[in-house]
């Protein structure tokens, strides 16, 4: 039963509509990492240990704790201040650039695991985040830290970065599964699309099926003309470089894999039927269009109002359209913003006073880019409120200003850490 403080998380100045909340409120519900632990987790003998890495971390770390009496264990999230288990040590990462916090995490990590014997059991439990909270790089913190940033910034797909991730780590890739002659059982929560395991918290437990040559490509392709960095970038980018040329391919045996199970538990697709049902329920007619949605934030956003606006006429009201996915921002001004709020605000001129119609993004994390927002609501008269506080959409959109817009219209999703992490969800709804 969703209770009515859990929905009102969801509630903004033009997000009032119970049915609405329940219906993003059912999504979160639908991948909550502590029941999905509880049900996948088997029956487990021996000594048993457990590891949480990645926005879940906690959570996933509870239900496990609360099944199994553990020999040991550790947890690296995002978010821990002022929390404390008897049971488990947490520890607190960087997110999404990897810092000082990340880097002894890395350390904590392959000391707790190396220490376990072949009669031991490793319950590991994955989730996003865990690439940049946990890391224990080949190359100097700073220039994974440069990179990470520019990657980001420049539009770069999750899998193309945890590509290079892969390379540069000795936890990812299958990494922490050789730091470790123990049994492996992974419990995953997927933020990727497609729910690739080496891609994954860039696949601590799963062989990795890229290559240096590959991470190589990946540079080239978003860095072709190193002379057009700053020095300090340059020399970053030139210190990743000259490892990944310079360092030999690993002999990897994949008969250490023999040792692993990896079991996907919640994922984007999981939490989109929760909000169809959720949806039909509520009265609606309901249809999810896709859990790959991939691309510029803002061309996503432009091309999602035109579809809002088609299915109009064409399709039976009420409805909601449910899509899942993750998009990116090349950045092109020095705003405050995240890939969902930049979709968000790329529909507000295109659904200008077009009444009775709706665009919720949503970070099902709670977590959009570096900001405190999960995402943003768009109406028919978001535009026209925004230019009465003299706010001019398209301005703020060139600056990548998405946050500031959207709070002064009282729409940004404020939900708080959500505990999951599924990529995001975009709904689309007519009446």
């Amino acid at each position: 039963m969703i209770t009515d403080m859990e929905i009102n998380r969801f509630a903004t100045q033009s997000l009032q509509d119970v049915r609405l909340l329940h219906i993003l409120s059912a999504a979160l519900e639908a991948v909550d990492p502590f029941k999905a632990v509880k049900k996948y987790l088997p029956n487990l003998e021996g000594h048993v240990f457990g590891l949480g890495v990645g926005k879940a971390a906690i959570p996933m770390m509870d239900a496990l704790v609360e099944q199994i009496p553990l020999s040991g264990g550790l947890a690296v999230t995002k978010f821990a201040s002022g929390i404390h288990r008897e049971r488990y040590t947490i520890l607190e990462g960087g997110h999404p650039i990897p810092d000082a916090r990340s880097f002894y995490a890395g350390e904590q990590v392959l000391e707790f695991v190396s220490r376990l014997s072949e009669d031991d059991t490793l319950v590991c439990l994955i989730s996003g985040g865990g690439s940049a909270l946990v890391t224990a790089p080949y190359v100097p913190l700073e220039d994974l830290q440069t990179l990470t940033s520019l990657l980001l910034s420049s539009g770069a797909r999750i899998d193309e970065i945890n590509i290079l991730r892969r390379q540069l780590d000795r936890i990812k890739g299958g990494g922490l599964a050789r730091a470790t002659k123990a049994r492996i059982i992974s419990l995953i929560l997927s933020d990727v699309i497609g729910n690739p395991l080496e891609a994954i918290a860039s696949g601590p437990t799963a062989p990795d099926p890229t290559t240096k040559a590959d991470a190589l490509m990946i540079l080239e392709k978003y860095f072709p003309d190193l002379t057009t960095e700053t020095r300090r970038h340059r020399d970053s980018l030139n210190s990743v470089t000259q490892w990944l040329h310079g360092s030999k391919e690993l002999i990897i045996d994949d008969t250490v894999f023999a040792r692993v199970q990896n079991m996907i538990i919640g994922d984007n697709k999981l939490a989109a039927q929760a909000a169809l049902k959720q949806a039909e329920y509520e009265g609606f007619h309901a249809e999810i269009l896709t859990n790959e949605l991939q691309g510029e934030a803002r061309a996503r956003g432009a091309e999602l109002a035109q579809t809002l606006r088609v299915s109009i006429s064409s399709k039976p009201r009420p409805f909601c359209l449910v899509l899942g996915g993750e998009t990116t921002v090349t950045m092109q001004g020095n705003g405050k913003g995240g890939r969902n709020q930049e979709l968000a605000l790329a529909a507000v001129n295109e659904l200008r006073d077009i009444e009775n119609v709706f665009l919720i993004t949503l970070a099902t994390d709670g977590d959009d880019g570096p900001t405190d927002a999960a995402g943003a609501v768009v109406t028919g008269q978001s535009a026209r409120r925004a230019e009465k506080l003299g706010l001019d959409a398209a301005a703020y959109l060139s600056h990548n200003d998405s946050y500031p817009f959207f709070q002064a219209l009282g729409d940004l999703l404020m939900t708080g850490p959500t505990g999951t992490n599924v990529n995001d969800l975009i709904f689309l709804f007519a009446w």
